[in-house]
């Protein structure tokens, strides 16, 4: 994996940058990298050529493709809704999608550092086409056991799709921002804000597809869309991005940092508590108090959309450290904190059965939803400052399957419990898993391991480049050119980049 990540101190804390000498004496030769360029083709040893443009590059790459699975999610489970499917039945339609992600998160990271961040965005775009061709395939003449096997293929098969593309996006975000030092939190925001925003015009796409087109036919419109970003990533993605040496073996692979696991365990907590009632029990709730389909895929799809402008916005609502970690980590706590109590309030209204108990629900959901985009964004900007640069998609594909677990479990238990007890159950079993999230993220690291705390050098960029050797301080003897004086020397420190 190239190592452009650490050129600014990405590992240490994602807003510092690496100290400079000056001497009297020429510039020496930049000290040997330890990778290639982000875009893979300029060689090794090359500074990051354009990230900004290689960030715009695979978001809007991952925009198309949340859209469509966005719009998937809403019309198969609108449309076996309107065919008679019970609660858990509706759920059981979107276990193996769940279900895939975790194996497809986990293998997808190593196969990312494998052979690169652009090929697994291909192989992504590709499975969601198929998935999407064989829902197409679907009979009326087929016997009910027969089309609920076939869907929960299909939808195993997208879910290995989403995660696959959703690791490689993230990684590469891990890169690019690694060549623009400070942008680490506002471009992971940004990225996580407004993929869940496009999820959430996918919802009403897919209701306003199914009315308007029926079931097929929507989704050829969505298998052609998707070709048309599988062209352009083809076309326009560096081939070689994210290519590095991956792990060896299972132990190496799950040899996480304690900072890594722990969010791995809130992030369980944290998306089943969300699709414990988002995934049947809301909607199913709002279609038996009166609501239309139109109105069911509204509010989802504008709560979803809300929830990733918070999560866009959540950088101005969470005060920076210099170090990354000091005011984030207790920001992430205080923020669980406050999303643990959103449904224990929903709950008790269920209870006590408040008038126009709907709109109590959409409101009090409105409230949910801006604490959980705060949360999941501050969670995804801490798994990435812990990462290491070496094997960033790695650490990405594990923490992502703790994140599909979650929602497997959420969506399991989201028909369980509405069949059980209805909303009341539902609601409750989210507020028992955010009050276990909140708990795991008081023992959260406020300080990255020590090997990461000095990172290897890589070579700077033009505008930080020393006028002189390196302190050796900072330089191993082992790595350090040859002539490189060992005395101590005038130093001057370039003041590290204040909050984002």
């Amino acid at each position: 994996m190239p190592d452009e990540a650490r050129t600014r101190g990405a590992d240490v804390g994602p807003d510092m940058v690496m100290d400079a000498v000056t001497d009297a004496g020429p510039p020496p030769a930049d000290p040997p990298s330890l990778g290639g360029s982000i875009g893979g083709g300029a060689g090794r040893g090359a500074r990051p050529a354009r990230p900004l443009l290689h960030y715009g590059l695979v978001t809007t790459a991952y925009w198309g493709f949340t859209l469509t699975d966005g719009a998937l999610r809403m019309l198969v489970l609108l449309h076996f809704y309107r065919l008679g499917y019970s609660p858990f039945a509706l759920a059981f339609l979107f276990l193996l999608y769940e279900a895939a992600g975790v194996l497809a998160n986990l293998i997808g990271g190593w196969l990312a550092t494998r052979y690169g961040i652009q090929r697994m965005l291909l192989v992504g775009l590709c499975t969601q086409i198929i998935g999407f061709l064989l829902l197409s395939a679907l009979s009326p003449e087929w016997t009910a056991a027969m089309s609920v096997a076939w869907v929960v293929l299909a939808q195993g098969v997208c879910g290995v799709a989403k995660d696959l593309t959703k690791t490689a996006s993230k990684s590469a975000i891990k890169l690019t921002a690694g060549a623009a030092s400070g942008q680490l939190f506002r471009w992971v925001a940004f990225f996580t804000g407004s993929k869940n925003a496009m999820k959430g015009v996918g919802f009403f796409l897919g209701g306003l597809l199914l009315q308007t087109l029926g079931f097929q036919a929507s989704l050829w419109v969505m298998a052609a869309l998707l070709a048309g970003v599988l062209v352009g990533v083809a076309a326009f993605v560096p081939p070689l991005m994210g290519k590095g040496r991956a792990s060896r073996s299972a132990r190496e692979l799950f040899a996480k940092s304690r900072g890594i696991n722990l969010l791995a365990v809130a992030r369980v907590a944290l998306f089943g508590a969300r699709d414990v009632w988002f995934v049947v029990g809301v909607p199913v709730f709002l279609y038996a108090s009166g609501w239309n389909f139109t109105m069911v895929g509204g509010f989802l799809a504008l709560w979803t959309i809300g929830y990733g402008l918070v999560q866009a916005l959540a950088p101005a609502l969470v005060r920076r450290s210099e170090d990354g970690l000091s005011t984030e980590v207790p920001a992430a706590q205080r923020w669980s904190a406050l999303l643990a109590a959103v449904p224990v309030g929903l709950a008790l209204a269920v209870a006590l059965e408040l008038p126009r108990l709907e709109w109590v629900v959409v409101v009090g959901l409105g409230l949910f939803g801006v604490a959980f985009a705060v949360n999941s964004s501050v969670h995804s900007y801490l798994v990435l400052a812990y990462a290491g640069s070496e094997k960033a998609a790695e650490d990405v594909g594990f923490y992502y399957a703790a994140n599909a677990l979650g929602r497997f479990i959420g969506t399991l238990l989201s028909g369980l419990l509405y069949q059980w007890g209805g909303l009341l159950f539902s609601l409750s079993g989210s507020a028992v898993m955010l009050i276990a999230c909140w708990a795991v993220t008081l023992a959260l690291p406020l300080r990255l391991p020590r090997p990461l705390a000095h990172p290897l050098p890589s070579p700077l960029p033009a505008d930080l480049r020393p006028l002189g050797p390196l302190d050796p301080p900072d330089l191993p003897p082992a790595l350090a050119p040859a002539g490189t004086p060992q005395a101590p020397q005038e130093t001057r420190r370039v003041r590290p980049a204040g909050p984002t």
